[in-house]
């Protein structure tokens, strides 16, 4: 570990001696790549110096405990364990660090949320989860936008999806995806029984152009006016845009802007993601069964999850993890929650790289 961590810190220098270089700071695409790269690498260097002052600290402090100081043996003694402690933290927090980065880490995100069984009943819940997102975003510092939706008979939605924007958002939601389940006693349910509804959500990583090429003559562009709650027309133009994908069949749809032209860069963002998802699909499948398991939580029709209200409990059935604070959930207090799955599945990845098998991202 050492020496992979020495060779990084080698090349995070060379990286930052080339910010300083005017070949590079006179070419701006290859100073994005390098500041890119330096930025990636800064975390891991710093703990990585972090760590070798600990093991500087441990090796004074040994050596204190051989001198003939009483008052130095008696600190050495009482330092060491504290130290050690330390360092353990500290390599275990340098092994993660050294997992193979998921190269979407760093993307924005396309969410989409969709009602599946249990009527209306799972349109309203898929408001609500929609609901906990944003809320989670906006205390994250995130952009939200909505680009498409469409409600329920009875309220909520039926299918919504938006985009976040911010750091790390895909690194954060990744493990989102799949069916989350929600039991309650509905509303409109007149003796007290439980009912079980599910939705689907999705979380795809949003596509850059470098990242898919999408080939303008396999697009069929409709436009259409704009419809709210009961289809009634919200808007006199037709500034909404629906775009197919001829090749995969893929249909996107947004509404929400009141320009055509805005509505169909909204769509062409949408589209790009759900292309971009099928190829890093087909990559996964590619891979060894061991690797598929670390990601199978992007499988939608896995049940990943579900939301207990009578009992005031949420289960992830992925990772056995219970907690017992409902309201603060639904009103997006879900850190604790999705550093849970970051930590599982970093710690899974990491099982597996020291058994030697495959290396999944973390």
């Amino acid at each position: 570990m050492i020496d992979k961590l020495e060779d990084v810190e080698r090349r995070f220098e060379r990286l930052t001696a080339d910010l300083s270089n005017p070949e590079v700071l006179s070419d701006s695409a290859r100073l994005q790549k390098v500041s890119k790269e330096r930025a990636g690498l800064e975390k891991l260097v710093e703990a990585f110096r972090a760590y070798r002052k600990v093991i500087s600290d441990m090796e004074e402090v040994e050596t204190w405990l051989g001198s003939g100081d009483a008052d130095e043996k008696a600190f050495a003694r009482e330092s060491l364990p504290g130290l050690k402690e330390q360092r353990e933290e500290m390599e275990a927090s340098l092994k993660i660090l050294l997992l193979p980065k998921d190269p979407n880490d760093e993307k924005n995100v396309i969410l989409e949320i969709r009602a599946g069984a249990g009527g209306d009943e799972a349109a309203l819940f898929a408001e609500e989860v929609m609901q906990m997102y944003l809320r989670y975003a906006d205390r994250r510092g995130w952009k939200a936008d909505i680009l498409d939706m469409s409600p329920g008979n009875a309220g909520g939605v039926k299918d919504a999806t938006v985009t976040l924007s911010g750091d790390a958002v895909f690194s954060n939601m990744k493990y989102e995806s799949g069916v989350h389940r929600v039991q309650r006693v509905p509303a409109t349910e007149t003796q007290g029984r439980i009912h079980t509804s599910t939705i689907t959500v999705s979380v795809m990583p949003e596509a850059e152009d470098v990242d898919v090429q999408v080939n303008p003559a396999d697009i069929e562009m409709q436009v259409m006016r704009s419809t709210g709650s009961g289809g009634q027309s919200v808007n006199t133009t037709d500034s909404a845009v629906r775009l197919i994908h001829h090749p995969t069949g893929i249909v996107v749809k947004c509404q929400q802007e009141k320009s055509q032209l805005k509505n169909r860069t909204m769509a062409m963002r949408m589209l790009r993601a759900k292309l971009y998802e099928i190829e890093q699909e087909r990559i996964r499948n590619e891979r060894d069964s061991a690797r598929r398991a670390q990601v199978g939580t992007g499988d939608r029709s896995e049940k990943i999850r579900t939301y207990n209200f009578p009992q005031d409990r949420l289960t992830d059935h992925r990772i056995g993890l219970t907690v017992h604070n409902l309201p603060g959930v639904m009103a997006g207090d879900v850190e604790d929650i999705l550093t849970a799955c970051r930590t599982y599945y970093q710690a899974e990845a990491l099982k597996a790289q020291t058994a030697g098998g495959s290396k999944p991202s973390a």
